[in-house]
């Protein structure tokens, strides 16, 4: 087949999964994870159910198929604002922000029958994109620490869990506001004492 007939084919698939995921999601959110059915999906994805299952064998396999796809997307938005700023100080201080503001905007699923569905077994995919999380913001600090930006006295891993476990208040902060108010009291619990 020619190149451009298989990236037609690709993005189509693309697409038609990509429907699969949002329709599964906000069906999920509406009537609860356990109350969706794959009739349901299909329909709202305007596709057959041959087609969808095609693409996935259940409703279980869709929602982690989402839940994946977006904890994919905010490692992607992380790295894409530590590789746009400048400064092992700056870019900690963006990544941490930015980090809280997905903790804080993704607080609503935390709290409902789909989250309690998604992380009572999300597996090998959620420990590992925590791992990667904790690798990023562990490089970041050791870098801000090296340039004097970060206290150089506690081991960055111990840093790195402190930062994470501060900002996972994000959740339950009433405003991106506070939100931020969060993330400067993290940064003042890691920068030097002055001397």
């Amino acid at each position: 087949m020619p190149k451009l007939w298989n990236e037609t084919i690709e993005a189509h698939r693309r697409e038609v999964r990509d429907a699969i995921l949002d329709s599964t999601a906000a069906l999920a959110a509406e009537k609860g994870p356990l109350s969706v059915t794959m009739s349901q999906i299909a329909e709202k994805a305007g596709i057959g159910r041959a087609t969808l299952y095609k693409y996935f064998p259940d409703v279980e396999a869709i929602l982690h198929a989402w839940h994946a796809r977006e904890i994919a997307g905010h490692l992607a938005r992380l790295t894409e604002v530590r590789d746009r700023t400048d400064g092992p100080g700056k870019r900690l201080e963006a990544v941490l922000e930015a980090y809280a503001l997905i903790t804080h905007a993704s607080h609503g699923h935390h709290d409902t029958d789909l989250g309690a569905f998604l992380h009572r077994d999300s597996g090998d995919h959620l420990a590992h994109s925590h791992r990667r999380l904790q690798h990023m913001v562990q490089d970041l600090l050791t870098e801000a620490a090296q340039a004097g930006d970060v206290r150089a006295d506690i081991p960055p891993a111990e840093l790195t869990r402190y930062c994470l476990s501060a900002l996972a208040a994000a959740r339950t902060l009433p405003s991106e506001a506070a939100v931020r108010r969060l993330v400067t009291v993290t940064l003042a619990g890691v920068r030097p004492s002055p001397h």
